[in-house]
């Protein structure tokens, strides 16, 4: 079943719709940076988009639906993958990128609330998980290229690897008060490529 079809407000529209659909999630994402889920509420987030009540709430019905649109609208609008040619290059690339949302004050105070909300909600988990699938499976393709260039091993799970190069990350943003930095990006991902060059994320164990 397709993401747009378990969801309120996640049909894509066009036109004047789809401006008050661009405007809410932006008054989403500022109020939950800002106070976080617990106070997320579909009458503040109207007055902020300065769209009527009646159209939030019928649109996305819930806080969770709306959140959940939230989450598929970042997925769908964040840079694509970069190709180096290189492994270690992508994943540093992916790495940038990740250290930059999460370093962003806006974005990754957003972040935290909604990892937050989807420890005790079940929607909200589902909407993150759906969020991480999408951005994984845009970056997969570098592992698979360093397959056929001979960079890693036949059978490397490309998931994991892309996996591996954003959990310290976000282990950093969640449990220390250092700071996200591109040195801290790059070691991430040169981790994960060593990681994979040496056989550790291939199916099933070594090869």
């Amino acid at each position: 079943m397709g993401f747009e079809s378990v969801h309120p407000g996640t049909v894509r529209p066009g036109g004047r719709t789809a401006r008050v659909r661009a405007s809410v999630l932006r008054a989403a994402g500022d109020a939950l940076a800002e106070h976080g889920f617990a106070h997320l509420d579909l009458a503040d987030v109207a007055r902020r988009a300065e769209v009527g009540k009646t159209t939030v709430y019928r649109r996305w019905g819930t806080v969770t639906g709306l959140v959940a649109d939230l989450l598929l609208d970042m997925a769908e609008q964040s840079l694509p993958r970069t190709e180096t040619g290189s492994l270690l290059g992508d994943l540093k690339a992916n790495a940038r990128l990740v250290q930059r949302t999460l370093a962003d004050p806006r974005q990754g105070a957003l972040f935290k609330a909604v990892i937050a909300a989807a420890i005790c909600d079940a929607q909200t988990t589902e909407a993150l998980h759906r969020f991480y699938d999408i951005r994984v499976r845009e970056w997969a393709p570098c592992v698979h290229q360093a397959v056929d260039r001979g960079e890693v091993p036949e059978g490397t799970d490309a998931h994991e690897v892309i996996r591996a190069v954003s959990a310290p990350l976000y282990y950093r943003l969640l449990t220390t008060g250092a700071s996200l930095d591109e040195a801290a990006a790059d070691q991430a991902a040169e981790a994960a490529a060593a990681a994979a060059r040496a056989g550790a994320y291939v199916r099933g164990g070594r090869p």
